[in-house]
């Protein structure tokens, strides 16, 4: 079997299926293979959508828990695990179904199967049953995303020692959890296994958690997540992973070579992903990796073959979710003619424990690192009417400008609903307004947005409620 397309998208993961859907709207015959047997990708199958189901499941347990402190008396709280995961599940395959249907309305063709190059202009998908089908494509977009990478000698059983994809579907409460990697993932699923009453530790081999994100929002950060009961330790290098009857020890050595081993039931691994590559017969098709394996790219998304992209985790950059989305928009746009871009400098990042916390832009230290000249506004949410309002005031929102011209060059929030808040400081930045821009602007009282306009103001150091 043979069929003919204009475009064809391997993956259909959030930047392969937004690509392929505006491919259509283009107007270009369009077709979208995916392997797992369900769109969305990891992102929707075993990452963010059901880490995001867990994190609220466990936090309105935490909550109901804790309701007798705030004069709502409640009978015993008990937790029906079974039942969470089946609402996680559920969650899942709404969206999943969703995506589908998208994609039968934009009138896009979907494979299921794993694609792989026969020749540049030629896809082959060979599904469940051992059945290929062959493509005959013009334009070909590698959107294959990522896959969990684990450390030297230690493999996943998904049991014991676990991915985030296994973390997500323990059958029961750990009674100990050691997290390996102090990044987003493996706090945010850190975070639900202690709400529902595992101890958790989180070994780290730098000096703080969160790499790469503003360090007064890190400090922050872990000083909130151990005040919840998170156990850290930090400057810790895992040497080894060996199973037991109960679960598993951790062997680890500090920088002086000291050794601490760790005992529990369940090891989360979280240290990273990789470029989801392989089997694509890349190397036939003389298409160009980097070091880490990511495909290479020009600012057009295209590869050193003409007729071949690529978006997403597989290429340079952030492996985010909406990142991978607005990537494949914009490389639609280019094969169709038009002008897709991706503007870098204000992709946010999120993590969803609680307190939220999200970023955009630079951080304080990459500012000092490139000797620009900033001010900096920072507001707590203790002074936020409406953060005290309903007890849920830790953290802080801090704006960085330029000194010069007050242009908004990033911003760190941690506190209640940063995920959302952030967005406001990204339109900011698109439209390069100023800190004076975003101070001037009414916004609505009590609410959580007014931190972000006092923080505005402590720029130019005129907030007016602290």
């Amino acid at each position: 079997m043979e069929e003919k397309f204009q475009a064809v998208v391997i993956g259909g993961g959030p930047g392969g299926y937004v690509c392929a859907i505006r491919l259509a709207q283009l107007g270009l015959k369009t077709a979208c293979i995916e392997s797992r047997g369900s769109l969305g990708g990891t992102c929707l199958n075993v990452g963010c959508i059901p880490s995001k189901s867990l994190l609220n499941l466990s936090e309105e347990f935490h909550k109901i828990k804790n309701l007798s402190n705030k004069g709502i008396e409640v009978g015993e709280v008990k937790l029906n695990l079974q039942k969470m995961m089946k609402s996680k599940d559920k969650a899942v395959t709404v969206l999943t179904k969703g995506v589908e249907f998208l994609l039968k309305k934009n009138k896009v063709t979907y494979f299921k199967g794993t694609g792989s190059f026969k020749s540049k202009t030629e896809i082959l998908i060979k599904d469940n049953q051992g059945n290929e089908t062959l493509l005959k494509t013009e334009k070909t977009i590698i959107a294959t995303g990522s896959v969990p990478v684990s450390l030297p000698g230690i493999e996943f059983d998904e049991k014991v020692i676990v991915s985030s994809t296994g973390a997500l579907k323990l059958e029961q409460v750990p009674k100990k959890m050691v997290v390996v990697g102090g990044g987003y993932i493996g706090l945010e699923m850190g975070s639900v296994w202690s709400r529902l009453g595992s101890e958790v530790h989180v070994i780290e081999s730098l000096d703080h958690i969160t790499p790469g994100m503003d360090k007064e929002v890190s400090d922050e950060f872990i000083k909130i997540l151990k005040k919840q009961g998170i156990h850290f330790h930090m400057q810790h290098k895992v040497d080894k992973i060996s199973k037991t009857n109960s679960g598993a020890t951790i062997f680890t050595s500090d920088k002086e070579g000291n050794r601490k081993n760790f005992e529990c039931n369940v090891v989360l691994v979280s240290v990273g992903r990789k470029p989801n590559t392989e089997g694509l017969n890349l190397k036939k098709i003389n298409v160009d990796l980097d070091e880490k394996k990511r495909v290479k790219t020009d600012k057009y998304f295209r590869t050193n073959q003409n007729e071949i992209f690529a978006i997403g985790d597989v290429i340079d950059g952030p492996m985010l979710a909406h990142k991978a989305e607005d990537e494949g928009v914009a490389v639609a746009e280019n094969i169709a003619g038009q002008s897709g871009h991706v503007n870098y400098n204000t992709i946010p990042g999120v993590i969803y424990t609680t307190p939220e916390v999200a970023s955009i832009g630079k951080t304080e230290e990459q500012l000092k690192d490139s000797k620009i000249d900033y001010k900096v506004g920072k507001f707590s949410f203790m002074a936020n009417s409406r953060a005290k309002a309903i007890d849920d005031a830790e953290g802080f929102v801090k704006i960085l400008a330029d000194k010069k011209t007050d242009k908004v060059l990033g911003a760190h929030l941690i506190g209640p609903h940063a995920g959302e808040l952030i967005a406001e400081i990204g339109i900011a930045m698109e439209f390069g307004a100023s800190s004076e821009d975003i101070a001037r602007t009414c916004h609505a009282h009590p609410t959580f947005s007014e931190a972000v306009k006092e923080a505005a103001l402590s720029v130019d150091k005129r907030a007016i409620h602290s």
